[in-house]
């Protein structure tokens, strides 16, 4: 995909629903985003660790495509980059269309491998009423759809900025579909 790039990045040292904008970040291989509460070689989010605080982190970047909030304010949604915490918004690539293992090389050494997908909780609906029904939907074969961006762990560390280019490296043939972690 031609011209995929970041729009913004956003972390926030806080267990917060959004997280905020920085001019740059840096991913940390194996860790996550640096000085992000979410960062760690184990599960980070609250609701993982209660459940099994030693699995592996498989949620140590969040990607968010800019298009679903676009979305979003087309239906009324007061929504803007990084307000669903997401640590990259990107633009022009079809996240939720890419198979487990695909790796996304961002700007000069950055590298994350996609693990699944975020599945919707209820914090979208206490951050703004209606808003985890309009990030999910049904396909043609009435599967549900979830829109609320995809998970990745850092494989190769270094900053990322907006405006960095994303080469996408997809993953052997025998790939499957995004799954929610």
């Amino acid at each position: 995909m031609a011209g995929a790039t970041v729009s913004a990045v956003h972390r926030s040292t806080l267990h917060s629903f959004s997280k905020f904008t920085e001019p740059a970040i840096r991913l940390i291989a194996g860790l996550g985003v640096e000085d992000d509460a979410h960062a760690g070689t184990t599960v980070q989010h609250r609701s993982r660790v209660a459940r099994n605080p030693g699995a592996p982190n498989l949620r140590q970047v969040h990607l968010i495509h800019a298009e679903l909030f676009d979305e979003l304010m087309a239906a009324g949604f007061a929504v803007w980059p990084g307000d669903l915490g997401e640590n990259l918004t990107t633009q022009g690539i079809a996240l939720l269309e890419l198979p487990t293992g695909t790796r996304l090389h961002i700007g000069a050494d950055a590298v994350v491998e996609l693990t699944g997908l975020r599945n919707p909780c209820s914090q979208i609906d206490r951050f703004q009423r209606g808003l985890m029904a309009a990030t999910l939907a049904r396909d043609a074969r009435g599967e549900l759809v979830r829109k609320a961006g995809v998970m990745a762990v850092v494989c190769q560390g270094g900053e990322v900025r907006a405006g960095d280019a994303i080469r996408i490296e997809m993953p052997a043939a025998d790939a499957r579909r995004l799954e929610p972690v």
